[in-house]
């Protein structure tokens, strides 16, 4: 099985590209499991959701060369990973619009003229991994985890269908933590196909320590 690692951070020696790595060694450790790396901002993807992004949207257009082979990416996967640094509790803004762009009308879901919604990424397996610099205790005080796993785990891919099966918050990194995220990291992807979700929608955690 496949899996394509998405990782958003403009600095290629950051941690945030190390926990890629590491989480793409875990998955090739077994023989049966491939991964690749898809670097944004070095391939330089352009965020901003533009005219003939609208036009693909309303479905009057073909949708842009760049989206078609970002989703011809995805279609290749088996397992999606977004590796991303927290800012201002959330997605960086690149990644954000990665999906506002990729995660289009037609392709992750369909919009009905009536309204009715039909989802089309059933299939995808979704691991999610953010990296931030506050401690856990913040995220819990404040409701931040709790806030981006509502905006971002169930209102972008449990709306498209999409099984999120790993949701980890890699914190504390300005600490001691950041060398055990990177061990963390690479169990995290060494379960990458061990884990689904089932039926309910409830997901199983896998549960590390460090």
């Amino acid at each position: 099985m496949h899996a394509l690692i998405v990782v958003s951070h403009p600095d290629p020696q950051s941690l945030t590209h190390a926990i890629a790595r590491s989480f793409a060694e875990g998955v090739a450790a077994s023989s049966k499991h491939t991964a690749e790396i898809a670097d944004i901002a070095a391939e330089g993807f352009d965020p901003a959701f533009n005219r003939a992004d609208r036009s693909a949207y309303l479905l009057q257009k073909p949708l842009p060369s760049d989206i078609l082979r970002e989703q011809e990416r995805i279609d290749r996967a088996d397992a999606l990973v977004l590796v991303y640094p927290v800012y201002w509790w959330s997605f960086p803004g690149q990644l954000k619009g990665w999906v506002d762009r990729v995660f289009s009308n037609g392709w992750a879901y369909d919009e009905a003229p009536d309204g009715t919604l039909g989802k089309r990424l059933g299939r995808l397996a979704v691991h999610l991994i953010g990296i931030g610099g506050a401690d856990g205790g913040t995220y819990s005080r404040h409701g931040y985890d709790k806030a981006m796993r509502t905006q971002i785990d169930h209102g972008i891919f449990d709306f498209c269908g999409a099984q999120v099966v790993t949701s980890e918050f890699l914190l504390d990194v300005n600490g001691q933590a950041a060398t055990s995220h990177i061990a963390t990291a690479r169990a995290l992807g060494g379960n990458a196909f061990t884990k689904a979700a089932p039926a309910g929608g409830e997901r199983p955690r896998v549960e590390l320590q460090g």
